[in-house]
């Protein structure tokens, strides 16, 4: 789960980074909140790539001006230009992105279908 090999777990338990217990067998034994608590530090400590190069064309930087979560779900709109976005998103990611009204955003389109309708006149 964490992609490391057998002896940095066993570097990590002398360095006190990893708390192992051993099995009647002596086997080491890594209770699973101990690898959820690794793999969240590396989340925060991990420094993101920059993005140089992606597929989707339609780019909107504007300024976040709503932002409502329930338990699980999210809506955010965002202003740019003339132009008004609303993306359903999870409230965590809300929080990983720690949006607040006012913020600057970009809105990423990319879609399958496009439909055209041409109003009556």
């Amino acid at each position: 789960m964490l992609g490391v090999s057998v002896e940095t777990l066993r570097r990590w338990e002398t360095e006190g980074r990893l708390r192992m217990e051993r099995s009647d067998g002596g086997q080491r034994l890594v209770a699973i909140d101990e690898v959820a608590r690794l793999m969240g530090d590396r989340r925060r400590l991990a420094t993101d790539r920059p993005i140089v190069a992606q597929s989707a064309r339609n780019r909107f930087p504007g300024i976040v001006s709503r932002v409502e979560r329930d338990g699980v779900a999210a809506v955010v709109e965002v202003i740019a230009g003339p132009h008004r976005l609303v993306s359903l998103m999870t409230a965590e990611a809300v929080e990983d992105l720690d949006l607040k009204v006012g913020d600057e955003a970009v809105c990423v389109v990319k879609s399958t279908n496009v439909i055209v309708e041409i109003p009556g006149g």
